[in-house]
């Protein structure tokens, strides 16, 4: 395929990923604005709330300034004052993330990949700028530069390991080459090293993943037994059949914060769904809950027995340290293995805390100022689990070989 058209294919699958993101808060907010407006309203507004919801799954403040009368009906303190929102609704930037994971990797087989990315980024990043420039106005105002850099990193993001991941597969004589020229690079590098790196990278995902996926089913089963509750706090708001739409594709949007919320709960510091109130394996003190039915999810006081919990992220260390030393023991042993532990257990700590910072932020005014786990405190203590489960991990997984290879000394 020529560069030019190239250039063309990948800006079409860029073009795809906005649509799909921004399409989704845009068709919602359609389908209210033609069954309760009648048509009737600027549809601008209703362009410029897809916009800012898309805007704010990206991780992007915006500040909204409340009309008097929808102040004064709230009844929150500081409510008819300009309020920054800072807290994301993730499920849309994991969306452009997946959606771009997976451009990269037609862009990639497609052929002249240096140029495909290229273009992929700089259409990406226009529209961007346009959503983010249709979307200012006085009532609700996303910031410009968080507008224009962070949905573009997370677009990048997924392009850039969809692509890398295309080069592992064979792939037509074009896309081979890019695939020959990442593997020159990593060539040049020592093999102890990247032995080493590829330990670090992969046991530190490993560990997330792991816990991440104890914390999904957690949140899935605490769905699940407070469902009446949820139900209850829906037909509490009178939202209707379309508001009860609306209502839901947003808490669809907060479900990856409610798993990392529920991921920095098994860490140990826990969250706050209010300034003043906490919500730990060791205490909860909730305080008036903001009426989201997701939150009704949210038990009033710490289960019996729930600091048993905490082993979670040490089980997903200690699992991520025995399939990180298969990899690294032909190459790397002893305290070598060790600090590769270490700094898998520290780099599983770094992306614990960067995600549950993302995930945190101000919903509203009053209490609603603190949503969310602090990263800082989830980084520290994820990383300690991880780091202590890691490299016994991989200690273990050395005396489990050392076992077979004593039991079966042919068998390698």
């Amino acid at each position: 395929m020529p560069r030019w058209l190239t250039a063309i294919f990948a800006g079409a699958e860029t073009l795809l990923v906005l649509a799909i993101g921004v399409g989704i808060p845009l068709v919602t907010a359609t389908l209210v604005w033609a069954a309760q407006y009648g048509f009737a309203a600027d549809y601008i507004v209703i362009w410029r709330i897809a916009a800012d919801t898309w805007l704010l799954g990206h991780g992007v403040d915006v500040t909204f300034t409340l009309a008097p009368e929808t102040a004064d009906a709230l009844g929150l303190a500081g409510a008819g004052l300009p309020v920054d929102i800072t807290i994301a609704l993730l499920g849309f930037a994991l969306l452009t993330f997946l959606l771009a994971l997976r451009a990269g990797r037609r862009v990639a087989e497609a052929g002249h990949p240096v140029v495909g990315g290229l273009a992929a980024v700089a259409v990406f990043a226009g529209g961007t700028i346009a959503i983010v420039v249709t979307a200012l106005h006085v009532d609700a105002r996303p910031s410009i530069v968080q507008g224009i850099l962070y949905p573009a990193l997370f677009f990048a993001a997924g392009l850039a390991i969809g692509m890398a991941t295309s080069s592992l597969r064979p792939q037509r004589e074009s896309s081979d080459r890019f695939a020959r020229a990442v593997g020159r690079i990593r060539d040049r590098i020592p093999v102890d090293v990247r032995v080493g790196i590829d330990g670090v990278v992969r046991g530190s995902i490993a560990a997330v993943a792991g816990l991440l996926a104890v914390a999904a089913v957690i949140t899935a089963l605490s769905i699940g037994i407070a469902f009446a509750q949820m139900i209850a706090l829906y037909e509490s708001l009178h939202a209707e059949i379309l508001g009860g739409a609306v209502l839901t594709v947003a808490q669809l949007a907060l479900l990856p914060n409610a798993v990392i919320w529920t991921a920095s709960w098994l860490v140990g510091p826990g969250f706050a769904v209010g300034a003043g109130s906490s919500v730990s394996p060791f205490a909860t003190a909730l305080g008036p809950v903001p009426p989201i039915p997701l939150f009704g999810a949210i038990p009033a006081e710490a289960p019996p027995l729930a600091w048993v919990l905490l082993i979670a992220p040490l089980a997903a260390g200690l699992v991520a340290g025995m399939l990180t030393h298969r990899r690294i023991s032909r190459v790397l042993r002893d305290w070598w293995a060790v600090l590769v532990g270490i700094g898998a257990g520290v780099l599983g700590g770094v992306i614990m805390g960067l995600l549950a910072a993302w995930s945190a932020g101000a919903g509203g005014p009053g209490r609603l100022v603190d949503l969310g786990p602090d990263g800082l405190q989830v980084g520290i203590w994820a990383a300690i689990a991880f780091c202590v489960a890691i490299v016994i991990g991989m200690l273990v997984d050395a005396q489990v070989e050392a076992f077979a290879r004593r039991r079966l000394p042919l068998s390698r």
